[in-house]
């Protein structure tokens, strides 16, 4: 099976988490990071989910799953310790042709979280096809020391460059020239020397 890669536009969009506890509680914070509508079901919840809750971050409704929760909804996460629940919420979410994750159970799944860099808007995703969760994990360790936290800061340069360049009136080959060098290794390295070359003194 060969997955499609994207990244997905999840702000102000309805989704359904169903669990609340040690496996949902990262999932439904995963989905507040993407500015997602986020309503969970768990008749109980751990203390972050509470707080959320509490906080008008979140709707959580502290009873069972029932079918007709899936009305309206994105996607759904189910997230619980149940198997027979996840399969569940899986079925019913097909049958509605809305997209569903049931975590650490690869054959209900219609997309998979993966291991993710980030770096402000840069996102490095890492997927498995939930084959090897573990060396996901063990590959974003690494990505997160070759791309560092300045990363974050020199990709907010580029996208201010990029809409200078494209305000301007040069031409294309000449903009996307321009575009790569900025972006290159060196363009890089040559901001960090100049970030860590200490002040001249003055006096």
């Amino acid at each position: 099976m060969t997955l499609f890669p994207m990244f997905l536009k999840l702000e102000r969009r309805s989704c359904l988490v169903v669990g609340a506890g040690t496996i949902g509680e990262p999932k439904i914070q995963s989905l507040l990071v993407a500015g997602a509508n986020v309503q969970v079901i768990a008749p109980q919840a751990r203390q972050a989910v509470m707080d959320w809750a509490s906080a008008g971050l979140i709707v959580w409704e502290p009873r069972a799953f029932l079918p007709n929760d899936l009305e309206g909804v994105f996607l759904v996460i189910a997230a619980t310790a149940s198997a027979e629940l996840n399969q569940l919420v899986f079925n019913e979410a097909q049958r509605r042709n809305i997209l569903c994750n049931a975590v650490d159970d690869p054959e209900n799944c219609d997309f998979y979280f993966p291991a993710v860099v980030r770096r402000g808007q840069l996102q490095i995703a890492i997927s498995t096809g939930g084959q090897s969760p573990a060396l996901a994990q063990r590959l974003r360790r690494e990505l997160e020391e070759q791309f560092t936290p300045d990363y974050a800061g020199w990709l907010e340069e580029l996208g201010e460059n990029r809409k200078k360049l494209f305000d301007g009136d040069l031409d294309a080959d000449r903009r996307r020239d321009l575009l790569h060098s900025l972006a290159s290794r060196e363009a890089f390295d040559k901001r960090q020397t100049s970030s860590t070359r200490p002040e001249r003194s003055t006096s």
